[in-house]
């Protein structure tokens, strides 16, 4: 069973976004259930919650081979708490605003970036700059609207929603996006030293926040390079 009592506040939330994008609560009131490619990453994040059930592998989107890990656990109360913070069934078209503490929000935006988010890096076609995005996909409007208001509130960056029709489903996909300095700026809040992160977008946002190509408009903004603040956190000064 989940302790809150003994988890790290900031890996707390991170399983929280995690959960909110990667995961779901099964239908039976009790069971919580997170699935992704790398096994010793979700090996970490059972160990973060302190618990001590088996991840297995199993299938996902039709494929016949086992390629996933697949973390699956028991806890009414932990169940209970994460619907009284705002997680539901059938997250992915119903999840909606959450109760997450400001200071703790970049905690949960890396969880949410891990688990349905992109870092994405790519040279400009016509001038050969440097680019970088942020991006969050999901079914839910709403929990993407607010996804939006909160980076504003708490991270002090702005993104664009942007709406997809899909192949053979009534419910469109919502694309949160946030461009250059935006990225920069989320990428320096969210992943800092000894950050609990998936290890393949924790080197691509360490990748974002050394860069120094195409950066020069904006050194008003942005320091000569990322630096380890108070709280161990890489930030941008």
């Amino acid at each position: 069973m989940v302790d809150l009592k003994l988890i790290q506040p900031g890996h707390l939330w991170y399983v929280v976004g995690l959960i909110a994008t990667d995961g779901n609560l099964s239908k039976d009131k009790r069971h919580i259930n997170i699935t992704a490619k790398d096994e010793h990453y979700l090996t970490t994040v059972r160990d973060a919650l302190g618990l001590k059930v088996k991840i297995i592998k199993k299938t996902r989107g039709g494929s016949k081979e086992k390629n996933y890990a697949f973390l699956q656990f028991s806890d009414v109360k932990f169940y209970n708490y994460l619907l009284q913070i705002g997680l539901t069934e059938r997250k992915s078209l119903t999840i909606g605003a959450l109760r997450v503490p400001l200071e703790y929000f970049p905690d949960f935006f890396r969880g949410v970036i891990d688990g349905d988010g992109s870092i994405l890096t790519w040279r400009h076609p016509t001038n050969g700059g440097e680019q970088w995005s942020v991006k969050v996909v999901s079914g839910s409007s709403r929990f993407t609207e607010w996804l939006q208001v909160k980076c504003a509130e708490c991270l002090g960056v702005s993104g664009k929603i942007h709406t997809y029709p899909r192949k053979n489903r009534r419910n469109e996909l919502y694309v949160l996006k946030f461009g250059k300095i935006a990225a920069k700026l989320i990428l320096g809040q969210c992943y800092y030293k000894d950050c609990l992160a998936l290890e393949r977008k924790l080197q691509s946002a360490k990748l974002c926040l050394q860069s120094r190509v195409g950066w020069e408009k904006y050194k008003t903004m942005i320091s000569p390079g990322a630096v380890t603040g108070s709280q161990g956190r890489l930030k941008i000064c």
